[in-house]
């Protein structure tokens, strides 16, 4: 995984500029970006959102949580288009379904999948696995997509 010093390294590299250029361009003090970029600082909120903001990147994008450098303000007020391939419905509300009885002691417990699941790195990793789909391009049209459809719907 990529670091945010590493990030901003990159950035400031395919845009060419030095440290203590990208430093006065933005109004930091001029050696702020050799401590980001060696790790010895780490920007503040303020100053990362800057940083994003002038290359036109994502907060996610720059802190290497995600590889799309696509914007939220880029990707959510883009137009979407009723009836698209690749529309998913939200599931509908389901009557709960009765408790299955403990007889055998597979179910005492719980099934294998449940208490792999329950363990604190499984969750973790469904977790980081579940944002970096919706961070993806294809999760935020999906993401969109269905904001449009509930936004339409209470009108």
């Amino acid at each position: 995984m990529i670091t945010l010093a590493q990030r901003i390294e990159q950035l400031r590299t395919d845009a060419g500029y030095s440290r203590a250029g990208l430093a006065s361009a933005l109004g930091f003090p001029k050696g702020a970006f050799d401590k980001f970029e060696t790790g010895r600082a780490t920007p503040t909120k303020e100053q990362q959102a800057k940083i994003a903001d002038f290359f036109s990147v994502s907060l996610f994008y720059l802190r290497g949580e995600s590889n799309d450098p696509t914007r939220q303000e880029d990707w959510i007020d883009m137009p979407v288009e009723e009836d698209e391939p690749g529309y998913v419905p939200m599931p509908s509300p389901r009557a709960k379904a009765k408790a299955p009885k403990a007889d055998s002691p597979a179910q005492e417990g719980g099934s294998l999948l449940d208490s792999l699941l329950s363990g604190r790195q499984a969750q973790a990793a469904l977790r980081a696995a579940v944002l970096e789909v919706l961070r993806s391009p294809e999760g935020q049209a999906l993401i969109a997509k269905a904001v449009h459809k509930e936004l339409s719907r209470g009108r």
